[in-house]
């Protein structure tokens, strides 16, 4: 790098690439700035002015650290490397006078407030402030906004950083909050009163460094130093988004996001923020079996010898793999149904996925590679519904020019894209330009020329990203829990289903089934024998993203009444039907798993896929149909929740709306 510069920060000289800002080189050097409207995923703002600096041979004052890069430094007389200085007596003064400032108004809310003890003001009070405020003039007091049912307002708390502002109108593509006013009568507010319609709102409760934005539903529930934190990965979309869960005693309290840059940045949807409530409700806590028609209680050995007696009777045996379950299930599963004669079936929506070819159901590009793409075409995907934080980074992509064409229906993606069609004949037609990116959703999979489809897709481009709306499904390809032929051809003729947590198709009447899961959803219903087992924050498992990139979600508490550990379940089954499977524990089953599929192993790792296109085949001729139909209720867990159902029923009314003839 030609670009680099030598720069004296507090007596330390540092070499810093000239491009930077000065509050990115004094992070690089190890110094910590305070910042309270400066992020370093958006726009640069330059109005809270905490983050002032001394620079040396400069203007005989303090200079904003963020707006100001390293290349406008000037060096010294002899041609020394410019000098910045940030504890000199001239900034901590600064700092003082701003934080005077910000606390004029600032209502002495600390002890109800819900951002205490994780409040950036609050910190940076007692790290840089002073003890004393020379105001005596009463406090101005600001009306609180309607946002809708996820954040919660306290605008007289607002410090005008306009964080808010920066997210939802460059990242989340919304452009429904500004600052209304001038001097002291400017505040923060939605235009018209709109309530944000977004489904990443939510991290704007994570970006505000006071408590003007908080979590509605998490209000005066928790202190965050009474929460057991776990990191872990997120299940409600493939995505594979790298949360925090923080539970109080046996219960789930909030979700956030962690940093990952080449998964979710630091950024989560709201579905993956305020599903906790769906982990406390329509739980299934205990085994129950058939009788006569309706379902009673009964004990596990009651259950696991009805399940084993139907599993040995069996003619034709078929396993079903679930959305969320985990590969280590997955796995499990395929053991225990293969081992009986069976077949198994993890594409339970019909997707035309190629099992054995990688690069046909994940791919060959990663998410990190759209930051970087000229060109990228959508086909038969809504990405703002199928995994909105990836399409975020969709968007910012678009904003640094990359085109973006779509095929398939026409929706609100929050950038602009040229419609190309909605059927196949579009396809046909489309072309791309070298190094494309052809970003490929389920709703053009499963169908039955799915496979035809992704062959198209293929040969239009040689980078694809296979777009996956279910948590599970690139895991349990990979440990090969499929069936020649299918979902049509598992289940033709199977008089005992075994359904391993598998709510989003209905089950013919006639076969015998088994439910494996932790809801009582449309799977349990169907149910003759009901085996309760862990959802995804109460058992350690192992999830592979849409790119491919195997993760781990770590346990963050334990499963309710009588529930197990979904392995665990298969484990003492496989005993009671005289096949017991040859291990003891999820260590022991991990090795055996990682000898049979040997890139799970590296963990966080993207393992490069041998480039393998499919034989072009006729396309069919029917439109393109999204796969995710209801964004707020796609799995159990949502659909168990109150607040995901409040969420779902505003969409409807904000879609069906009238509108004012203008």
């Amino acid at each position: 790098m030609t670009n680099l510069r030598k720069i004296i920060i507090d007596g330390k000289e540092v070499e810093v690439d000239g491009a930077l800002t000065l509050i990115q080189a004094c992070e690089q050097a190890g110094i910590e700035v305070p910042r309270f409207c400066y992020h370093e995923r958006l726009s640069i703002a330059g109005n809270c002015r905490m983050c002032l600096v001394e620079v040396v041979g400069g203007p005989p004052k303090p200079a904003a650290s963020c707006a100001m890069q390293v290349r406008d430094l000037r060096p010294g007389p002899e041609g020394q490397p410019p000098v910045v200085k940030t504890n000199s007596p001239m900034v901590k003064k600064a700092r003082e006078g701003v934080m005077e400032f910000l606390l004029i108004n600032h209502p002495l809310d600390c002890p109800i407030c819900d951002q205490g003890g994780e409040c950036d003001l609050q910190d940076q009070a007692m790290a840089y402030g002073v003890d004393f405020s020379r105001y005596r003039e009463p406090k101005r007091a600001t009306e609180d906004l309607n946002l809708g049912p996820l954040v919660e307002t306290h605008m007289t708390r607002c410090i005008s950083c306009t964080r808010c502002v920066r997210f939802t109108t460059e990242v989340a593509g919304i452009t429904q909050m500004g600052q209304t006013g001038r001097g002291e009568d400017a505040e923060i507010t939605s235009y018209l009163n709109q309530t944000l319609d977004s489904n990443l709102q939510g991290n704007i409760i994570d970006l505000c460094p006071v408590g003007a934005l908080v979590s509605k539903p998490y209000a005066f529930t928790a202190r965050p130093w009474e929460l057991t934190k776990t990191e872990s990965v997120d299940v409600m979309d493939a995505l594979g988004s790298n949360i925090r869960v923080d539970t109080k005693g046996r219960e789930v309290m909030r979700f956030l996001p962690r940093n990952h840059d080449g998964v979710n940045e630091e950024w989560i949807s709201d579905k993956t923020r305020f599903v906790w409530d769906g982990l406390r409700r329509q739980r299934l806590d205990r085994p129950y079996i058939r009788v006569d028609g309706k379902l009673r209680p009964a004990t596990w050995p009651e259950a696991l010898a009805a399940a084993a007696g139907a599993i040995k009777g069996a003619k034709k045996l078929a396993g079903l793999v679930g959305d969320l379950t985990p590969v280590e299930a997955a796995y499990a599963l395929k053991a225990l149904v293969e081992g009986q004669g069976g077949s198994v079936e993890c594409r339970t929506d019909g997707a035309r996925l190629p099992a054995g070819n990688r690069s046909a159901y994940v791919g060959n590009v990663t998410i990190e590679d759209i930051d970087t793409a000229s060109e990228i075409i959508l086909v038969g995907t809504n990405p703002r519904d199928e995994a909105p934080v990836l399409n975020a980074r969709i968007r910012k992509a678009w904003i640094h020019g990359a085109e973006v064409s779509l095929v398939g229906q026409m929706a609100d993606l929050t950038y602009d894209a040229t419609h190309l069609g909605t059927d196949r004949a579009a396809l046909s037609k489309a072309k791309a330009g070298e190094g494309a990116i052809v970003i490929v959703g389920q709703g053009a999979l499963n169908e039955a020329d799915g496979a035809a489809v992704l062959a198209a897709c293929m040969a239009l481009s040689g980078r694809v990203l296979v777009l996956h709306t279910a948590a599970s499904r690139v895991g349990a390809l990979d440990v090969g829990a499929v069936t020649e032929g299918g979902l049509a051809a598992a289940v033709e003729g199977a008089d005992v289903i075994y359904n391993l947590g598998a709510d989003e198709i209905d089950i013919a009447p006639g076969a015998f089934v088994i439910y494996q899961g932790s809801h009582g959803d449309r799977g349990a219903h169907r149910a003759d024998v009901i085996l309760p087992g862990a959802a995804y924050t109460e058992e350690n498992g192992l999830f592979v993203n849409t790119e491919g990139r195997p993760q781990l979600a770590l346990r963050a508490g334990y499963a309710p009444g009588e529930a197990k550990e979904n392995w665990a379940i298969l484990r003492a089954l496989s005993a009671e039907i005289g096949a017991t499977q040859p291990w003891d524990s999820l260590a022991q089953l991990r090795q055996k798993l990682v000898a049979d599929v040997p890139h799970l192993a590296a963990i966080d790792v993207v393992p490069e896929n041998d480039w393998q296109p499919l034989e072009t085949d006729k396309l069919g001729d029917a439109a393109f149909r999204p796969a995710v139909k209801d964004f707020w209720l796609s799995n159990p867990i949502a659909r168990a929740s109150v607040l995901m159902a409040e969420l779902s029923a505003n969409a409807k009314a904000r879609r069906s709306a009238p509108l004012a003839a203008e």
